[in-house]
């Protein structure tokens, strides 16, 4: 359900006394509404377009707000009813379409409001008349002096300038004040008409009206004459009565509620105290905090000069130190120097001695072939040596050589 802001009117969601101040409106204009089409500018709801509808030809329900059109469409549907998402300052319509504008509570919401006044006008028929409602801004003003302006309020208007702006627009403006009037009635159980009405003292000053009801036109407007909306014929006092004993009772409540909280505040005024008195031991125990943070701060700053003395002393040491290290670096590197040069100086050095000892390994190799080549030759010579002993020694046992020489035949061998 649409959520009630207290600016659109929702059926069963606001009180009676809210609910009669708008359809007070509505019951008004009904009566120059018979067999008009009726334009309704910020319809809203929808709820003053079932009224208007009960004399009216065809209602038209136009407003900005989606989910006040949806509420309308699904709750206060009639035939001769129809509703458009549109804006009042710039109506969907052709010129002269619409006999009668209702536009109640509409132009203090919009910024550009003359415009309201000059759509009005194009689309409302040279013989149609436009009723335009706003609250008084001084009484308005009042009234809320304790919640502060409405929010939802763009221009809220006075009487003379609420005339002088119709009046830019419509020739004709008549400007009737909106009251709640303090009434007696006589009726029976059933209400019926006609109604005789007297109105006493009727006299009224713009700056006192609640709301200004203007009723714009070309030519000659309507009869405009006093109208008194009953919402409903009761006994009003016996109801403000029960309205005030409930006012009592939840009074009662708030009595009960109140002197729950000025206990639970006696209690929180003793906590205070405890906390008061705790707050001074901290404060002690603070400034003892204080002192002797001061006092380290002394000391930190002693602690400082002597640092920056230090600092002194050991920029001098320092630049000793860089001066030595500067002194061996120098000697570091020509000492490295001398030994790369060393280096370089002995590893040519072992590269020739290198070179001999491979020509000495090369010459030691021939040799050794040749050694081995001369081994394996007179070990050949001794193996024959020994061949031509052993024949010799052969020969030398033969039975045929011994005959030989004894007979004298035969070479001489000698041992």
């Amino acid at each position: 359900m649409t959520e009630f802001t207290g600016e659109r009117v929702i059926p069963g969601q606001v009180n009676d006394d809210l609910w009669a101040e708008h359809m007070a409106r509505y019951a008004f204009v009904s009566r120059f509404a018979s067999a008009k089409r009726v334009l309704d500018a910020g319809c809203g709801t929808g709820y003053g377009c079932v009224e208007l509808a009960r004399t009216a030809s065809m209602v038209t329900g136009i407003d900005i707000g989606s989910d006040g059109l949806a509420y309308a469409c699904l709750n206060c549907a009639a035939p001769q009813v129809r509703y458009v998402q549109a804006s009042a300052t710039a109506m969907p319509f052709n010129a002269g379409s619409f006999d009668l504008i209702t536009a109640f509570e509409v132009i203090e919401h919009l910024r550009d409001w003359p415009d309201l006044l000059k759509e009005s006008r194009r689309v409302l028929d040279s013989q149609g008349s436009l009723l335009v409602s706003t609250p008084n801004r001084l009484y308005y003003a009042e009234s809320r002096s304790l919640n502060g302006p409405n929010p939802y309020h763009v221009h809220e208007f006075e009487f003379e300038e609420f005339r002088s702006a119709l009046l830019e627009v419509f020739p004709r403006v008549r400007i009737l004040f909106q009251n709640r009037v303090e009434t007696l009635a006589f009726h029976e159980s059933r209400v019926a008409a006609p109604i005789e009405v007297r109105v006493d003292a009727a006299d009224a000053r713009p700056q006192d009206a609640h709301f200004f009801l203007a009723v714009c036109g070309f030519e000659d407007l309507p009869e405009l004459r006093p109208f008194i909306y009953v919402p409903r014929a009761a006994n009003i006092l016996r109801e403000r009565e029960q309205h005030i004993r409930l006012l009592e009772k939840e009074l009662g409540m708030t009595k009960q509620w109140l002197d729950q909280v000025i206990a639970d505040h006696d209690k929180l005024q003793h906590l205070h105290e405890d906390l008061t008195q705790h707050l001074h031991q901290q404060n002690r125990w603070a400034l003892e905090l204080e002192q002797n943070w001061r006092a380290a701060q002394n000391r930190v700053a002693q602690l400082q000069d002597e640092l920056k003395t230090e600092q002194a002393a050991g920029a001098e040491m320092a630049a000793g130190y860089e001066r030595q290290v500067a002194e061996l670096e120098e000697e570091n590197r020509q000492k490295t120097q001398w030994a790369i040069d060393t280096e370089t100086r002995l590893t040519a050095d072992l590269a020739a001695r290198a070179e001999q000892v491979a020509a000495t390994v090369r010459l030691l190799d021939a040799a050794e072939a040749t050694v081995i080549e001369r081994t394996r030759w007179a070990q050949g010579l001794d193996a024959q040596l020994q061949h031509l002993q052993t024949q010799l020694d052969l020969i030398r046992q033969s039975r045929w050589l011994k005959l030989g020489r004894s007979v004298g035949l035969g070479p001489e061998l000698k041992q």
